[in-house]
Parts: structure tokens; C-alpha cells; sequence
């Protein structure tokens, strides 16, 4: 599949991750609707950088915690042209075990995390008559631990969406999942000491090998879907 002239939206995608799969997706000749929460001055940048390479560029703010700005980012964001994919990176991550999490803790991060996703995804489905899904997940999703408790059970739903979606919108849309490992430290600054004490590759991805895993889910083979790949160096083996 060529992405030239095809539309797609990422969440999140000002940042971190969320901009390296901006970026991968510009260079592969893709327009980007850049969709961002609180980073305004960032997504400004980055739909520059986007623009630079010779594709259409927009940026669109919105706050996914808000179930109707959730529902309404695929419509509004369709208003550049038919979008071709769906690319559900926005996230939070916050290390809190069952003693830690709050209320307000455990629902932000299923309101973010898998509320805002299923809520893309059906306003993606009732627009578009062909196309392609990607939800960026994580190795923890697959091989729960007792850290960081309310993101892991909201990325798990996430991929049970996945695969469920997959069933329910074949054969017009593709639904896959990547599930990354240790990508980049996180923004908080926390101890990373011993992240990759237990991968098996025994480094840091680098940015530009998550672009290339997005790129064949949205470029490869629509015989694929329902499927969870891992982009972890092994980290879910051990």
C-alpha cells in the first residue's frame, strides 16, 4: 500500500513516540493530522518539521479525557480530506501500585488510555469505508506486574479492543496493535537504571524502529489484522 496523499491521524502525535510515528508516517509520503492535548507550542513545531518533508500538515487540540471531544477528533479531523488511518498513541503512564491508585487515577487512565481509543475507533469505522487501525500498547498489557497497575488494566483492555474490533471490521478496516517496550525514558524523569536489565536484546529501541513497525501495519499486507506485535526486544519472554 502507498500512503502518499493518504490522510492520517495520530494521537499524541506531537511528542516523544508520538512524534518519531509522525515523522515515519510524513516521510512515507503521508499527510498527518497531528492531534494534541496540552503541547500546543510542540505540535507547532513538529507540523512544521512534518510540513518540511513535502506533506500536508495539521494539527488539532483536544482533550481526550472529554468523552465528546474523543467522539468528535475522527469528524473534525476528516474535514482535511477521507482519512486512511487511525493511529491511537496518546497515553499516560504513571507508576502506581494498587495501594497508590486513587479513584481519580484508576478512571483518568481508562478515560485516556482505552475510552479514548474505543470512542476513535467508532467514529473511524462510521466514516471511513476502508482503511487501517493501529493502537499502540505495551509488552506490560500482555504479561501484567503488580507496578504501574491502572495504565497495564487499561492497555489490556485496549488489546482485547483490539482483537475484537479486528472480528467486527473486517474485511473493510484492519485493526493491529504494537506493544512497545523501552522506548524512551519517561517524561517524569524516574530511575531507568534497571529498565533493560531483563530485555533480552539488551539495549533501548531506537525511535526510528517504531516509525518502521507503524509503517507495516499501515503499508503491508491487509491480510493482517487482530494481531499484537511486540516491539520490545523481548522484554514479554522473560
Amino acid at each position: 500500500m502507498d500512503l502518499k496523499g493518504k490522510n492520517v491521524l495520530i494521537t499524541g502525535g506531537a511528542v516523544r513516540v508520538g512524534k518519531a510515528l509522525a515523522l515515519a508516517v510524513a516521510e512515507a509520503g503521508a499527510n498527518v493530522i497531528l492531534h494534541y492535548g496540552r503541547s500546543a507550542e510542540e505540535a507547532q513545531q513538529t507540523q512544521e518539521e512534518l510540513r518540511a518533508k513535502g506533506v500536508q500538515a495539521h494539527a488539532i487540540q483536544a482533550d481526550l479525557s472529554d468523552p465528546q471531544q474523543a467522539s468528535e477528533l475522527c469528524g473534525r479531523a476528516g474535514e482535511f480530506g477521507p482519512l486512511y488511518a487511525l493511529v491511537n498513541n496518546a497515553a499516560i503512564f504513571q507508576s502506581l501500585t494498587l495501594a497508590d491508585t486513587d479513584i481519580e487515577a484508576w478512571n483518568e487512565h481508562l478515560a485516556i488510555n482505552l475510552t479514548a481509543p474505543f470512542l476513535l475507533c467508532q467514529a473511524f469505522a462510521q466514516q471511513v469505508e476502508q482503511g487501517r487501525i493501529v493502537n499502540i500498547l505495551d509488552w506490560r498489557a500482555l504479561r501484567p506486574k503488580a507496578d504501574h497497575l491502572p495504565y497495564t488494566i487499561s492497555k489490556a483492555g485496549l488489546v482485547a479492543l483490539t482483537r475484537s474490533l479486528a472480528v467486527e471490521l473486517a474485511p473493510r478496516i484492519t485493526v493491529n496493535g504494537i506493544a512497545f517496550g523501552a522506548i524512551l525514558p519517561p517524561s517524569d524523569g524516574g530511575d531507568t537504571s534497571g529498565v533493560i536489565a531483563n530485555v533480552p536484546a539488551g539495549r533501548w529501541a531506537e525511535l526510528k524502529e517504531a516509525g518502521e513497525t507503524l509503517l507495516f501495519f499501515l503499508e503491508g499486507p491487509d491480510y493482517i489484522t487482530g494481531e499484537i506485535l511486540h516491539l520490545d526486544g523481548g522484554r514479554h519472554l522473560v
